[in-house]
C-alpha cells in the first residue's frame, strides 16, 4: 500500500510468514490472509503484496492458467504485487533449513535461472503504473564458509551481471523495470555494508563488469554502467544490519557514496542482550530451533566476534572475559521492544524509519517476520493476521502515517 495517495513509497509485509512451498499452498495462504489484512489496513485503497515464491511455486505460476487466475484474484480483491522475496529457493518452513537456505547460491546457474523466472513473473504481475518498478531480494552471494577463493567470487559476479543483462532485455521487451537486491546477512559472503560496497565497486560496477555488460547487451559503456546501477542494488534488512552493529548514518552514507541503490528495506527486529552471562544463555535456549540459522554477533573489548548459530554461541560464551553484548538473528515482531529480561533491536528500526521519514531513500518497505512459526509461544499470543496488522500499523506510525 502507498503510505498516502500521493506517495511513491509502498509498504507491505513478506508472505514468507505464511507456510507454503508449492503454488497451490502459497495461493491458499494468500487467499486466507491477505484480504483480512487489507480490510484492516487499507480498506479503500489498493494493498500491495510482498510475495515469496519457491522455485517450484514460480514454475507453476508461470503456467498461463495459474497466472490468469491469480491476476483475476488480485483485481477482485484490490491487491497488487510489487516485490518478490527470491532468497529461499527451496523449502523454507517446517523442515531444517539452516545454511542450505543459501543454496543454490550465485555461483550456480540454477540461482540465475530461478531469478530470471521471478523477474518474468514480476514484470507480468506489476500493476499498470509506469512509476512503479519491481524489486526482488536475493541471497548475498553465498554462505561465507562455502566460498573458496577468487574463482568463486568471479563466478558469482558473472552470474549477477548475466542476470542484469536479462533484466535489460526484459525492460526492453515489456517496458517494466525489475531490479535485483542483494541482502547482506551475518556469516554470508556479503554480511556488512562495507563488504557490499567492496563487492559492488570491485566486481559489479568495475570496468571489467561494465565491459561485460556492454558485450551482453549491445549498450555503450556509459549506458551499460547505468543499467548495472539501475538493475543491481541492495535489500537493507534492518535486523541483519542491527545484528552487525552497523551505524545507520554511516551505512546509508557509504551506499550513497558508492552509488548503490537501496531497492528495498526489510523492516525486521532481532534479539539484543546488553549483558551476557549464564542467565543469557538460558533465556536464549527456547529460541534455538532446528529450522533456521540464528547467527550471533558479539561486541566485546576486542571488537566483533561471530557465531554461525546459537549452539556455537552457547558453547563459547564462557571462554572470554569482560563486558559483552550479543545480538541475535532471530526475527521477532517489530512492535516488541521489551521482552522481559532482554530487548530487541527496535531502536535501530526507529532510527532508520526516522531517517526515511525525513528523506526517503527507498520506495519499497517490507516487514519481514518469517520466524512466526518457531517463535516461542510466550511471544506468539495473538493470531498471525493481528500480528501483521499491528506491525504495519506500527511502521505507519513511525513514518507519520498512522491514519493513512
Amino acid at each position: 500500500m502507498k503510505l498516502n495517495p500521493e506517495s511513491r513509497v509502498h509498504l507491505t509485509y513478506c508472505s514468507n510468514i505464511h507456510p507454503g512451498e508449492t503454488w497451490a499452498e502459497v495461493r491458499a495462504q494468500i487467499g486466507a490472509h491477505l484480504p483480512k489484512v487489507k480490510a484492516k489496513l487499507s480498506p479503500d485503497r489498493p494493498f500491495g503484496i510482498g510475495l515469496r515464491l519457491s522455485a517450484i511455486a514460480a514454475e507453476s505460476l508461470s503456467e498461463p492458467a495459474a497466472m490468469e487466475e491469480f491476476k483475476s484474484f488480485l483485481a477482485s480483491e484490490d491487491l497488487y504485487v510489487f516485490t518478490l522475496n527470491g532468497f529461499p529457493y527451496g523449502e523454507f518452513h517446517g523442515t531444517p533449513v539452516k545454511e542450505n537456505v543459501y543454496l543454490p547460491d550465485w555461483r550456480d546457474g540454477a540461482r540465475l535461472a530461478y531469478s530470471n523466472r521471478l523477474a518474468e513473473l514480476l514484470a507480468e504481475l506489476l500493476p499498470d503504473d509506469p512509476a512503479l518498478d519491481g524489486s526482488i531480494s536475493t541471497v548475498p552471494g553465498a554462505f561465507k564458509p562455502a566460498i573458496n577463493g577468487e574463482a568463486d567470487v568471479a563466478a558469482m559476479a558473472d552470474n549477477l551481471i548475466r542476470h542484469a543483462a536479462y533484466l535489460v532485455a526484459l525492460r526492453e521487451r515489456t517496458g517494466r523495470t525489475v531490479t535485483l537486491e542483494l541482502e547482506p546477512e551475518p556469516c554470508c559472503f556479503i554480511e556488512t555494508i562495507d563488504e557490499a560496497v567492496d563487492f559492488f565497486r570491485n566486481h559489479l560496477f568495475s570496468a571489467d563488469a561494465i565491459a561485460g555488460m556492454a558485450d551482453r547487451t549491445g549498450l555503450s559503456g556509459a549506458a551499460a554502467e547505468a543499467a548495472l546501477r539501475r538493475h543491481l542494488g541492495v535489500c537493507l534488512d534492518l535486523c541483519h544490519a542491527a545484528v552487525e552493529f552497523e551505524d545507520p548514518e554511516q551505512a546509508l552514507e557509504s551506499l550513497v557514496k558508492a552509488g548503490i541503490r537501496i531497492g528495498k528495506m526489510q523492516i525486521s527486529a532481532g534479539l539484543r542482550f546488553a549483558r551476557v552471562d549464564e542467565a543469557t544463555v538460558e533465556l536464549l535456549r527456547p529460541f534455538n530451533d532446528a529450522v533456521y540459522l540464528h547467527q550471533v554477533v558479539e561486541r566485546n573489548d576486542a571488537g566483533l566476534a561471530r557465531y554461525v548459530d546459537l549452539p556455537e554461541a552457547f558453547a563459547g560464551w564462557h571462554e572470554k572475559q569482560g563486558d559483552r553484548e550479543w545480538r541475535v538473528h532471530f526475527h521477532v515482531p517489530i512492535f516488541l521492544d521489551d521482552l522481559g529480561q532482554f530487548s530487541t533491536t527496535q531502536d535501530f528500526i526507529r532510527d532508520m524509519l526516522a531517517r526515511h521519514r525525513a528523506a526517503p531513500f527507498t520506495r519499497h518497505l517490507e516487514v519481514e517476520t518469517y520466524t512466526w512459526d518457531v517463535l516461542p509461544p510466550d511471544y506468539r499470543n495473538v493470531d498471525v493476521d493481528s500480528a501483521i496488522v499491528r506491525e504495519l500499523q506500527w511502521v505507519r506510525g513511525q513514518l507519520g502515517n498512522s491514519d493513512a
